[in-house]
């Protein structure tokens, strides 16, 4: 098949590219316009009307979506097609306010696995190869749609889920996978406990991974590639807009594909909404232009990335999102300064003495800010002395402050004193109350 799994939609002109995004955009927009009565409103109050959009120039009239519109809205206002046409829901993992149900058609979820089987082929896969799939299943998305693009390529799956680390191994090693999705946390915590195991890269035939659904910085992708002997690869998606495989990494590894003829980016002001130049930092919004049953228009992601044309080298003009860099509502402010946890990921990651286990802790104490940062020492530093503990303490502290600014306060702990994740890592605990 070569590498790519659609060569003629991920290498098309961009003018040939333009044309389809807009006759599916006038088309998704009427189909919402006269099935989704929630939208019709906020189209209503802004003064827009299918005739206004006829191509992707008038993408900007249309009002924005949020999450908050999403809760507002649930469990069927979104909903742009007879139940009875639906054939599947996903949820999100979020803990505050109503969660996030998203439906599916048959037709969503062919295009969907079709992104994902995209995704793989980038990486490599093929009919040959053994996907093995620790992505949360269930209600979550990522289990369901590495599964779907996996047995769309042909591969032979395992949908292992995630947890019992041990037996992921095992099947890895008896079975001979080939590909590995899942968290980057849980990746570099399978390496981990290969090499515990008294195993090493040498002892599995991983090639490739596909690592999404929490932020991970480069530092960490060097960290996974050098415990697991592999080539890791990123990939987003959210489940409003379907799940993973929104855009995907190709062998460049300088930022996401982004599937195009599914899915129009823009990025915008986070504090004004103004679209904004490509190449600028801002807020990356979506809209859906062949969903059925759960389109979403200009949706709000709230992660904060840039997107660029650049040519790549892999031979595809889709356009390319970066990591996210943070998001524009989980970044804290502390101290009156702003910190995204990945910013602390970049520093500590660098440090050889500590582990990439770490954890943010935030309080206030009499109105003042409080910032301890909790990072596991490694193996090899536990014979050390106090004296070169805190000595390692006052650099990962001096680190930190060129880095954000504020000082932080540094506890150096025990290795797995912090506690492991096999789905999404929790590494913010935020005890001010800030509402």
């Amino acid at each position: 098949m070569g590498k790519y799994w659609n060569e003629e939609i991920e290498c098309m002109s961009r003018e040939d590219m333009k044309k389809l995004q807009s006759e599916r955009l006038a088309a998704q927009v009427r189909h919402v316009w006269d099935n989704v009565p929630y939208y019709r409103k906020l189209m209503e109050e802004k003064g827009v009307t299918p005739d206004d959009v006829n191509g992707i120039e008038d993408l900007y009239k249309l009002p924005f979506l949020t999450k908050a519109d999403l809760r507002d809205a649930y469990p069927y206002g979104l909903l742009a097609k007879p139940l009875a046409d639906c054939v599947r829901i996903q949820s999100t993992s979020g803990t505050t306010g109503k969660r996030v149900v998203a439906f599916y058609t048959q037709h969503d979820i062919d295009l969907w696995e079709d992104c994902c089987a995209r995704a793989i082929t980038a990486a490599g896969g093929t009919k040959e190869d053994v996907c093995q799939v620790c992505y949360g299943y269930g209600l979550f998305t990522g289990g369901p749609g590495l599964n779907g693009g996996s047995h769309k390529v042909g591969c032979l799956t395992l949908p292992m889920s995630s947890g019992n680390t041990e037996r992921q191994i095992q099947f890895m090693r008896d079975l001979g996978s080939t590909i590995l999705c899942c968290t980057p946390s849980y990746a570099a915590y399978i390496g981990e406990t290969l090499h515990e195991m008294g195993y090493g890269p040498e002892d599995i035939k991983l090639k490739a991974g596909i690592f999404g659904a929490e932020p991970w910085t480069e530092e960490m992708r060097h960290e996974i590639e050098r415990l697991l002997g592999i080539k890791a690869y990123d990939i987003y998606g959210l489940t409003e807009t379907s799940g993973p495989g929104v855009s995907f990494e190709c062998e460049e590894q300088t930022g996401m594909h982004i599937n195009e003829d599914h899915f129009i980016a823009e990025i915008i002001d986070p504090d004004t909404g103004e679209v904004l130049p490509e190449g600028s930092k801002g807020e990356l919004v979506f809209t859906s232009i062949t969903k059925e049953a759960f389109p979403l228009l200009r949706y709000r992601t709230r992660d904060i990335c840039v997107l660029s044309r650049k040519k790549c080298s892999c031979g595809r003009t889709l356009v390319k999102m970066t990591k996210p860099m943070g998001r524009s509502d989980d970044m804290l402010i502390i101290k009156g300064v702003n910190v995204f946890p990945s910013q602390i990921e970049s520093v500590l990651l660098k440090v050889s003495n500590a582990t990439p286990n770490y954890q943010i802790i935030v309080d206030r104490v009499n109105n003042t800010d409080t910032f301890e940062i909790r990072v596991e020492l490694s193996d090899d530093m536990l014979s050390d002395t106090i004296k070169s503990i805190e000595e390692l303490e006052r650099k990962i502290s001096g680190d930190i402050h060129s880095i954000l600014g504020i000082k932080a306060k540094i506890r150096l702990v025990e290795p797995k004193s912090i506690p492991r994740s096999e789905g999404k890592a929790v590494r913010v605990i935020d005890r001010r109350k800030l509402v």
